[in-house]
């Protein structure tokens, strides 16, 4: 097996045709290259040198062996510039995951604020339910994740991040939409077009109807937002979304809104991660990013509202713990 650090020192001496200058470069003595050159002549069971008066030369077994240190350390070269790139966020990949409606509504802002300032860095942007979204995350698939609490993990790490509220839609032209107040009672009566299982909203939803001893009358479920819109204008049934994802349609009225009895729904979003596991130095400053725009124990309420305090504050600082 060949001695590596042998190699080194050949490679410079190779490089240079002198010992001493070798050795200057390898912060050893002239002795000691001359030692590592005699050891990996016989180790090899090959003369790589030959010398002529003060005057050093390769065999043509030395510059065939020359060639391939000379790639080695090119390539280790390489390596040591790719390591100080990843450490200084020149390169490097970034993995995300969130719901449909963040990456929709939100992530675009964030990702085009942190590519300013990071343009090296690589995105790999996932979406899913908040369920799928936890999986994938257990399953070192991403690393960071902008999403409801769809189950409780002991692996994650959940941090606060904001409060969407939740509405109810229907076609303008629905019967709830012209009374004051509705009931879950109320509700359970109407076909519901259900966000899919796994979903932040759908255990949500299903939640509050358990709390007010009655379950929804699912017609469909779907992951497609769009597709949900679509069939509550058309007059199908009523549905759950977080408000800015039907926003355009409710001020369009090609939406109307049904206003629940005392009460308004509110969806936790939180900044999830996985316990005691290490970062990638991109996924750690993307997550100091979003703890700063979290903003501590008040998060922020809505996508409107998070997009308002990224217009309004530098949040593009790397954190002085991670520059070291």
């Amino acid at each position: 097996m060949i001695n590596l650090n042998q190699l080194r020192v050949f490679y410079h001496a190779a490089k240079n045709l002198n010992f001493t200058i070798a050795a200057k470069e390898l912060f050893i003595t002239q002795p000691a290259v001359t030692i590592h050159m005699k050891s990996f002549e016989e180790n090899c069971n090959l003369v790589l040198f030959k010398k002529k008066g003060r005057r050093v030369y390769l065999t043509a077994e030395g510059e065939a062996l020359y060639k391939y240190a000379q790639k080695i350390f090119e390539y280790e070269k390489d390596i040591e510039n790719a390591i100080e790139d990843m450490r200084e966020l020149k390169r490097g990949i970034l993995r995300l995951g969130t719901t449909k409606t963040y990456a929709r509504f939100f992530m675009p802002f964030l990702i085009a604020e942190f590519r300013e300032t990071y343009p090296k860095i690589k995105i790999q942007l996932n979406e899913g339910s908040s369920l799928e979204m936890t999986r994938t995350l257990l399953d070192f698939k991403i690393e960071v994740a902008i999403i409801a609490k769809a189950e409780e993990n002991p692996d994650i790490c959940f941090v606060p991040f904001s409060i969407e509220e939740v509405v109810v839609i229907a076609a303008p032209n629905h019967h709830l939409t012209k009374q004051r107040h509705v009931s879950f009672r109320e509700l359970e009566k109407e076909p519901v077009i259900m966000k899919e299982t796994g979903s932040g909203t759908r255990k949500l939803v299903t939640e509050l109807f358990a709390r007010h001893g009655c379950e929804p009358n699912v017609l469909m479920e779907t992951s497609n937002t769009e597709f949900i819109k679509q069939l509550v204008e058309r007059g199908e049934g009523i549905s759950f979304l977080v408000k800015e994802a039907a926003a355009l349609e409710l001020e369009a009225g090609k939406l109307a809104s049904i206003q629940l009895m005392n009460q308004k729904i509110f969806l936790d979003v939180s900044i999830a991660s996985l316990k005691n596991q290490h970062l990638s130095p991109p996924a750690r400053v993307f997550l100091e990013t979003l703890k700063k725009l979290a903003g501590g124990d008040m998060p922020a309420q809505g996508i409107g509202a998070l997009r308002a305090k990224m217009a309004s504050q530098q949040i593009r600082t790397l954190p002085e713990e991670l520059k070291n």
